[in-house]
């Protein structure tokens, strides 16, 4: 550890970044990543074999007071008999193509590709020298991690990868407290270390507080996983926040960005709770948005069903239209999407997820122009519905007007996306009003057209004093409608 530890530390200190937000705050988002607008995320591994609830399946079946509890007991037997450790033989991915999955995502307009390297569990979805307790030495006995890279570049989409072993210092806590395969003596490399007493999620200072060993061993993990990978951008879930973590967190981020400018391609690292100071990476709103459009760029992950992030037997699914306002909501205001996939334990995306995914991938080959590449304008949006800001504000659907627009631009074009197509296929734009007064900051130009990607023939339209007015004959297949408005 201590030879891996000064190495790190040799290139730290070799620049050009430091381990101090002076330095990383220099940094400059990859020039992709502002292009690419949407991610497919993926929870895949142990828990994907229970497939019950959730992806906190590790922790809540070892809490006596959780429905996993008995559910675990009932169909898997008593916890010193059969733990989670024993559902790794049971993950054997069988069924597991690297290049479907790529196709998949890539067919789904998808730019980017983001698969969980290592969920709280701390079972490692890839080769590495730090554990055995990985998908190369156990399970699937394959470098999952390794080949999805493999696959995905080769369809020219962008690499990254997740880390969630913060979490892990306390994820399995709940063993220790009745006869279970969680038992002490624990030591650095067992896959239940440390199991700590599980703290206030919200106190950034709550003890016991993680020690020097884990730290190291975290920073190592993560340093491990930037040079065997090279993911061009890197995600730390929530815990990171943690005061503990700050130092260490600073030493990853000089070591990655530095090893980013060796390697000819700039890296950043994605974010939330304010765990890296402003400007030092992308910051991240899980299953949420914000409320105006913002100077900087910044990412929302969520996840195609409302109840879990991983597989399971109980899915709520989202529609392909709410996802798809939820991503034109978001890029109006300089965000991209980061939608979560669970494929189940044998590797088989679901059909539903296909399906869903299919119809994204087929609005998006129509009306990418507005959405990849593009731009804030003056304004985001137009009208009465908007989506509450903060972390957790999706888990209902959103009900759009025909009144509701969003705009983004790109070159010569604004585009002005319906986020309810009128049933009588009258639209009226009411950011578009001629104005009389240059000084007023509103729209003053001039237009030359307006058309529908997809249709032959352009819809009628003129403007008054209320707005712009389009008026077109369309299908109304439940999905948002993009104007393409050429401006002279």
């Amino acid at each position: 550890m201590q030879e891996e530890l000064q190495r790190i530390q040799h290139i730290i200190e070799a620049g050009p970044y430091r381990a101090d937000w002076d330095s990383l705050t220099q940094m400059q988002v990859p020039f992709w990543f502002s292009q690419a607008k949407f991610g497919i995320f993926l929870h895949w591994g142990l828990y994907s074999v229970p497939a019950h609830n959730n992806e906190w399946y590790s922790r809540n079946m070892y809490r006596r007071e959780a429905e996993e509890w008995d559910y675990h007991r009932k169909t898997f037997g008593p916890h010193d008999r059969f733990g989670y450790k024993d559902f790794i033989p049971l993950f054997r991915a069988e069924r597991f193509d690297p290049d479907e999955w790529a196709d998949i995502f890539a067919r789904a307009g998808a730019k980017y590709v983001f698969p969980v390297a290592e969920h709280h569990d701390g079972f490692q979805m890839y080769r590495s020298s730090l554990s055995r307790y990985n998908a190369w030495d156990m399970g699937p006995k394959r470098d999952i991690l390794g080949e999805l890279k493999t696959a995905v570049q080769k369809r020219g989409l962008h690499f990254c990868a997740s880390s969630h072993r913060a979490e892990h210092w306390f994820f399995m806590s709940h063993g220790k407290e009745f006869e279970s395969d969680i038992k002490e003596p624990l030591k650095r490399g067992d896959f239940y270390w440390p199991a700590m007493p599980e703290p206030d999620f919200q106190d950034l200072t709550s003890e016991p507080y993680p020690s020097e060993e884990y730290l190291n061993d975290w920073l190592l993990r993560c340093c491990e996983l930037a040079d065997r990978y090279q993911p061009e951008l890197i995600y730390f879930d929530w815990w990171v926040q943690h005061d503990a973590f700050k130092p260490y967190l600073k030493k990853f981020a000089a070591y990655y960005y530095n090893r980013g400018v060796s390697w000819n391609r700039p890296a950043a690292i994605c974010y939330k709770h304010d765990a890296m100071m402003f400007g030092s990476g992308i910051p991240e709103v899980e299953r949420g948005t914000f409320a105006d459009a913002k100077p900087y760029l910044w990412q929302t992950d969520t996840a195609i069903a409302r109840n879990s992030w991983c597989y399971t037997d109980s899915l709520e699914y989202k529609t392909a239209g709410e996802i798809i306002r939820q991503l034109i909501d978001i890029v109006s205001k300089n965000g991209s999407l980061l939608l979560n996939v669970g494929p189940r334990a044998d590797g088989v995306i679901p059909e539903r997820d296909r399906e869903i995914l299919r119809r994204i991938g087929d609005w998006l080959a129509v009306n990418g122009e507005g959405i990849y590449g593009a731009k804030t304008w003056r304004r985001s949006a137009e009208g009465p519905t908007a989506p509450r800001e903060g972390q957790f504000t999706d888990s209902t659907e959103i009900r759009y007007t025909e009144h509701d627009f969003r705009f983004t631009v790109q070159g010569g074009c604004l585009y002005a996306f319906a986020m309810q197509y009128p049933k009588d296929g009258h639209s009226v734009i009411r950011s578009l009003a001629p104005s009389s007064d240059a000084n007023i900051p509103e729209f003053h130009g001039i237009i030359d057209s307006v058309e529908i990607p997809g249709q032959k023939e352009s819809p009628l339209w003129h403007r008054d004093q209320e707005g712009l007015h389009i008026q077109s004959k369309l299908a109304d297949d439940g999905l948002p409608v993009m104007y393409r408005i050429r401006i002279r």
